[in-house]
């Protein structure tokens, strides 16, 4: 296990996480909605154009109809370096609501997504700019209270593509990304969060578990390359009420899945709202022998887009995870605000955290990637089968039990 890159941070962390609740912050872009920045804004002065002005390719010189200009309006991301005053604004309204830890503004910040706006060389950029914009935040707020420290997560998002299911129907086969495509996106993205001081490594919403094995691969090369590490931490998301990912997995095999990497923590965040979770994450507290994260949706979305959950609403049933010891870190996703995390934030004030639980190693029940006893792990739907030599009738109990 390589050593702390910054020992003094993690140490900070994992303290923090065995005397309470650590509380995430909420929704990025539901805050910048509130802002109503128009293309302008997102372009600034250095993508007047829809282009960037500092970079072209093979020779090429940007001009009038070059026709490498695309509209920017969306691309949150881009205000890290276009407004950050909006950025900052939103990171300290939530550290001031009562968040311990922020997340970067780097959630599409991979040249994958990024290529979407013509934007993916700004990958790496990005996320440096990202994280030392979020941790210039914390530390101005850790500086009025320098007894509770403040963490900046770098974010990982999931991309727009997948893995392991084909974006074609009359094409099963077919995949839009490979890999070693998402590896190489994914340890760009992961050095600029290094880079730009990142206490914490987060890859987060994973649907597709296969997308998160290339962003934690990447992120072990990241690390090696440096010879230090710091802390990482999984979420995943459910799609429905089947309890699964997209990619098809439960919440426990998606646990075994990636429990090789050794998170700080795993997670489900966005999907269903707070109620909906409650089962999911529930089972991942029984498996898992690390800390346990959940930042929801206010609800789902609306016929307006809208998202209907009130501070008082989520912060009642996140306060129930909480005593039913079930958490250690706790936020809100889509549709939250700093209002939101400030409910939630009081609804955990007094709450013992979830203790992590030393568990017993799993059976061997083949050749599995994590060294855990599942078989396949990338591949597994569900948890792992019992061991292959006990009876029909030992089998028919265990799944019972």
């Amino acid at each position: 296990m390589l050593p702390w890159l910054n020992p003094a941070r993690a140490g900070a962390l994992l303290d923090a996480l065995r005397e309470r609740i650590l509380v995430l912050d909420g929704a990025m872009g539901t805050m910048i909605q509130q802002h109503g920045l128009q293309e302008d804004d997102y372009r600034g002065e250095r993508f007047a154009h829809g282009y960037d002005a500092l970079y072209a390719t093979h020779g090429h010189a940007h001009g009038p109809g070059c026709g490498c200009g695309h509209d920017q309006k969306g691309n949150n991301d881009l205000l890290t370096l276009t407004r950050p005053d909006v950025i900052a604004a939103i990171h300290r309204a939530y550290l001031e609501a009562g968040a311990d830890l922020v997340e970067t503004n780097t959630f599409n910040s991979t040249a994958i997504a990024l290529a979407d706006y013509g934007l993916s060389h700004l990958a790496r950029e990005l996320n440096q700019a990202g994280a030392r914009l979020a941790r210039g935040v914390c530390d101005a707020v850790e500086a009025q209270d320098p007894a509770r420290p403040r963490f900046a997560v770098g974010v990982l998002g999931p991309t727009n593509r997948t893995a392991s299911i084909s974006p074609d129907v009359n094409r099963p086969g077919h995949r839009a990304v490979t890999f070693d495509e998402l590896r190489d996106a994914y340890r760009d993205a992961a050095e600029g969060l290094l880079d730009g001081g990142a206490d914490v490594l987060m890859v987060e919403t994973v649907f597709d578990t296969l997308n998160a094995k290339a962003a934690l691969f990447a992120i072990e090369e990241a690390f090696d390359a440096r010879g230090a590490r710091v802390p990482v931490m999984v979420s995943g998301t459910i799609t429905d009420a089947s309890g699964r990912t997209l990619s098809g997995q439960t919440a426990e095999a998606f646990w075994y899945s990636v429990a090789h990497a050794r998170p700080v923590a795993i997670g489900l965040n966005c999907a269903l709202g707070a109620r909906e979770l409650r089962v999911h994450v529930d089972a991942l507290a029984q498996v898992a022998d690390t800390h346990v994260s959940c930042h929801p949706n206010a609800g789902l979305p609306n016929a307006f887009g809208g998202y209907d959950e009130t501070p008082e609403d989520m912060a009642r049933v996140l306060g129930e995870f909480g005593r039913a010891g079930l958490l250690n870190l706790v936020g809100g996703c889509c549709g939250t605000t700093p209002a939101h995390i400030a409910a939630i934030a009081e609804a955990m004030r007094g709450v013992r955290p979830r203790v992590v639980p030393a568990l017993a190693p799993l059976p061997s029940g083949g050749s599995g990637g994590s060294g855990r006893g599942e078989v396949e792990p990338d591949r597994a739907l569900d948890p792992a089968p019992p061991p292959p030599n006990l009876s029909l009738h030992a089998q028919g109990e265990e799944q019972n039990a």
